[in-house]
């Protein structure tokens, strides 16, 4: 594999990660009663650690897609 291919291939990686981080803070941010009735029928618990978990989910989430494919993406564009 060469190293032109690795780096498209990181970067539609980034690309749809980065579509699902949105997805995922969008319905968060602004359906966030209506996701937590959802869950709420199968877990129990109150809505300050619901939105807690899932907004360290995201930053976990952010965190990893940063290191993992963008960071590797920029290297590889600046060293070609």
């Amino acid at each position: 594999m060469s190293l032109d291919t690795l780096r498209q291939i990181l970067g539609w990686c980034s690309i749809i990660n980065l579509g699902i981080l949105f997805w995922w803070f969008a319905l968060i941010a602004f359906a966030g009663k209506w996701v937590y009735k959802i869950h709420g029928k199968w877990f129990k618990m109150p809505e300050e650690q619901f939105n807690a978990i899932h907004y360290s989910g995201i930053m976990f989430y952010k965190l990893t897609v940063f290191i993992l494919f963008i960071v590797p993406y920029i290297v590889l564009t600046i060293i070609r």
